[in-house]
């Protein structure tokens, strides 16, 4: 497969899973670092960082629009639920083991 190719799959399989995360607004971002081991702002920490690789400046919350398809703090207002003590448990366990803390 040549490059072109390639990065042209990759970007098609970003955007299928920035989508998929987008409908999936039920899911909140604790329960993927829990699960997956990143969430919805990991992601867009990711895409800001490749964006700066290549010379190009973008801020957290521009990353994290494109993410999210709106701004983080109207996303937060609409679809965020506050964590259960089990979610802030196991999440608080999984960074310790993982060396977050």
């Amino acid at each position: 497969m040549d490059k072109k190719t390639q990065t042209e799959l990759e970007a098609a399989a970003f955007r299928r899973l920035v989508g998929h995360l987008r409908d999936r607004t039920d899911v909140q971002n604790i329960e993927l670092m829990q699960l997956a081991g990143f969430c919805r702002n990991c992601l867009s920490n990711w895409y800001r960082e490749a964006a700066e690789e290549s010379g190009e400046a973008m801020t957290k919350d521009e990353s994290r629009e494109i993410v999210y398809g709106m701004p983080y703090s109207e996303w937060k207002a609409k679809f965020q639920t506050e964590a259960t003590p089990e979610q802030k448990a196991a999440f608080e366990e999984h960074q310790r083991s993982e060396g977050h803390s």
